[in-house]
């Protein structure tokens, strides 16, 4: 069972990932974790994003250089194409090659923050899940863990897709808003017993 896992940012995501990992023995594919770690340094992204954006966008220490590569993308979608060409087929061998490591009857979870943006992701997944909240929980969430104003916060979601496009992706939503953690425990509980999944 390959279950792809979505949501806005500031939604709980990350959350109910491990949620499904510890209450359900699922193996989690983080493609987050994958892109960071494809942009660290040594990274197998960094020579070819070196050579197509320059060495302003790398840092001393030989990664991305995350801020400058933001504001590149924002001000210019060609540029975001052009990354995006880079990292995800490199994103998507590295997917793979982590969900073949679950064990036989195993699910597996791919955690993927812009599963319904992509459009390629829906034909690898039996099921959809995806966590959903208030847009004012997720500006407040993200300025709280993050120290983005409300402002630029609105300006990430805005690049997303919208909670109405999300849900209408889904097989199933957890509705993370005001939830407490043991709370939000028993929904995944619920949601790992159905016959859904």
């Amino acid at each position: 069972m390959r279950i792809g896992l979505t949501g806005g940012i500031g939604s709980g995501k990350s959350t109910v990932a491990q949620a499904l990992v510890s209450l359900g023995g699922c193996r989690l594919v983080d493609t987050d974790a994958i892109s960071r770690a494809l942009t660290q340094p040594g990274g197998a992204a960094m020579p070819i994003i070196a050579q197509r954006f320059g060495a302003g966008f790398v840092t001393a220490d030989g990664a991305l250089d995350r801020p400058a590569m933001r504001a590149l993308a924002f001000q210019d979608p060609s540029a975001r194409q052009a990354l995006e060409a880079i990292l995800h087929p490199l994103i998507g061998e590295e997917t793979e090659r982590q969900a073949l490591l679950a064990d036989p009857g195993q699910r597996v979870v791919f955690d993927v923050p812009l599963l319904v943006e992509s459009g390629r992701w829906r034909q690898k997944l039996h099921r959809v899940l995806v966590v959903d909240c208030e847009e004012s929980t997720q500006v407040q969430r993200v300025m709280q863990r993050s120290g983005l104003d409300a402002a630029q916060v609105r300006a990430i979601m805005a690049q997303q897709a919208s909670r109405a496009q999300r849900r209408s992706a889904a097989d199933a939503v957890v509705y993370n808003d005001g939830l407490s953690l043991d709370q939000l425990h028993q929904e995944v509980a619920a949601l790992l017993t159905s016959p859904l999944f």
